[in-house]
């Protein structure tokens, strides 16, 4: 199964979105910062699941209907950081879905995730990661578990990492740096975590039109 994430830099990259689908022809593909009302209803194979409606700037996740069929969706609202309180950029900063694998039989939750802005505490933001897998779970006990997205995580990554296994969950970055807008704040923003898959790599795309390059994240179930 491959996962494509990104970031659109307040929709900016939309516009890439039908020739990344076709270079990398995803499973499923993970979007945030996202205009939601201007998102279309297909993008090549790929059929729009759904997209948070509280945001200005949304997430959205789109799937192969050929290969899954939803069985049920959900948005989140995570803690809030003061960035959120006075700009009110996000609320929802999740959406999940459960899909089951048509050929398989077998179900699974796959999730669009965007943290809290680098304004925040890397322990706000460990606290919004840990209550979105919890939330994520609700969706179907037990079943295997995917999120990707913007995590707002440079540096400290070992204490990240710490976080998420204590939480029963692996942490998969990229292989090379997905945020390249300015020298200073350079690193993997982008990555995965996940339990009962098996993450054979995750792949940084070429650089478009957003601060952030795409992931794509290649995985099977475990």
């Amino acid at each position: 199964m491959k996962v494509i994430s990104y970031n659109l830099r307040k929709h900016r990259a939309a516009g890439e979105l039908v020739a990344l689908a076709t270079a990398h022809d995803p499973d499923i593909l993970c979007l945030q910062e996202c205009d939601v009302a201007h998102l279309p209803e297909r993008i090549g194979d790929l059929a729009l699941a759904d997209a948070t409606q509280g945001n200005r700037l949304g997430l959205a996740m789109f799937y192969r209907e050929s290969a899954f069929r939803l069985q049920g969706i959900r948005t989140i609202g995570l803690k809030k950081s003061l960035h959120d309180r006075i700009a009110k950029p996000a609320h929802e900063r999740v959406l999940g879905a459960r899909l089951r694998d048509i050929d398989a039989g077998r179900e699974f939750i796959a999730a669009s995730f965007h943290a809290a802005p680098l304004t925040a505490l890397n322990s706000l933001r460990r606290h919004q990661i840990r209550a979105a897998l919890t939330e994520l779970a609700t969706l179907g006990e037990g079943l295997p578990q995917l999120m990707v997205g913007d995590y707002n995580y440079p540096v400290f990554k070992e204490n990240l990492g710490h976080a998420v296994r204590e939480h029963g969950y692996a942490l998969t970055l990229s292989d090379d740096h997905t945020y390249t807008r300015y020298r200073v704040f350079r690193g993997h923003y982008d990555f995965a975590t996940s339990a009962g898959f098996e993450i054979e790599r995750v792949t940084t795309l070429p650089q478009g039109s957003s601060d952030h390059r795409p992931i794509l994240v290649t995985a099977r179930l475990d």
